[in-house]
């Protein structure tokens, strides 16, 4: 039977290797069901949100994980949030045709940008490679090279039900050890991180789709010392709400709010995440820039 809504973490116990495997299923039913994405935006999009579970699992952070795709392509804009409770969602947005899988004809070039927030606003990093590449795992697997200088490889799947993902990556070998012992070491582990790559490299999209972490495990590495942890669950949340939408409709200001409110009847605010409807009367809009005015007056200020 399939686990879905899970990450979980391995390690071989005898090789410097760790690694991570993601199923969405729920979570990413619930990202897509508001959006009419075409066929190829939406593969992307799941290899994406897996990609992106994949690379926030590696990280220490207590936040926000942001990946953006910008290009000037058919796909000019994808966006992927994950936070470190493992909370998932994405938009991706597109114009004309969008048919060829290729993501650097998809996107036309451009970069991949990831940025980790803290939520206390503590710490930001951020990190930028460029969008080359047929597939999108060839562009994780170079930014894991130039911000991590880890060999990372990816395997990324989605299909209209589910999302998945393989990560494996070599840990250093030989620290502390003196320079003989290091260069053999090393030299061991790069044996070992071809041996793992090489049976990885067997594994079929539909296989890491559709098959249980323990499943994808046994059939890849039946020889190897394999440690599976227990899975961690991860589940679809937008973040969007009331409190939010009326920051964004005080940042317009009351005179551009109003003009929308007398042309159109109503101001509606709809989310880019969820799909989401917030809907603003006349009596909404008076209140809500009347709190605003008594937030900002002198006496409030005293």
């Amino acid at each position: 039977m399939h686990d879905g809504d899970t990450l979980q973490r391995f390690v071989f116990e005898r090789f410097p290797v760790r690694g991570y495997i993601v199923h969405l299923d729920a979570s990413w039913r619930a990202l897509t069901e508001h959006h009419a994405y075409p066929a190829v935006i939406r593969d992307t999009l799941g290899e994406a949100a897996a990609a992106t579970m994949l690379l926030g699992a590696t990280i220490k952070f207590e936040g926000l994980l942001t990946l953006q795709l910008q290009g000037p392509g058919p796909m000019h804009l994808l966006v992927v949030q994950a936070s470190h409770r493992h909370a998932l969602r994405g938009v991706a947005r597109w114009r004309g045709e969008a048919g060829d899988p290729n993501l650097e004809a998809l996107t036309g070039g451009g970069q991949v940008t990831v940025t980790v927030e803290n939520s206390d606003h503590s710490s930001r990093y951020q990190g930028i490679v460029p969008l080359s590449g047929a597939r999108l795992a060839n562009c994780f697997e170079d930014y894991f090279a130039r911000s991590e200088q880890l060999p990372t490889r990816l395997w990324l799947a989605a299909t209209p039900e589910r999302a998945a993902g393989l990560l494996l990556q070599r840990l250093p070998s030989g620290a502390g050890a003196s320079t003989e012992e290091t260069a053999h070491a090393v030299s061991e582990g790069d044996e070992d991180w071809n041996r793992v790559l090489h049976l990885a490299a067997t594994l079929s999209q539909d296989e890491l789709a559709t098959l249980p972490a323990g499943e994808v495990l046994r059939r890849l590495f039946h020889e190897e010392d394999v440690r599976l942890f227990e899975p961690d669950p991860v589940f679809f949340q937008c973040t969007c709400s009331r409190e939010r939408v009326n920051g964004i409709l005080r940042s317009l200001g009351a005179r551009e709010v109003n003009e929308l409110l007398a042309e159109r009847g109503n101001v509606e605010v709809r989310c880019e995440f969820c799909n989401r409807a917030w809907q603003y009367d006349a009596v909404d809009v008076a209140a809500l820039f009347a709190e605003s005015d008594s937030l900002t007056s002198p006496r409030a200020l005293q």
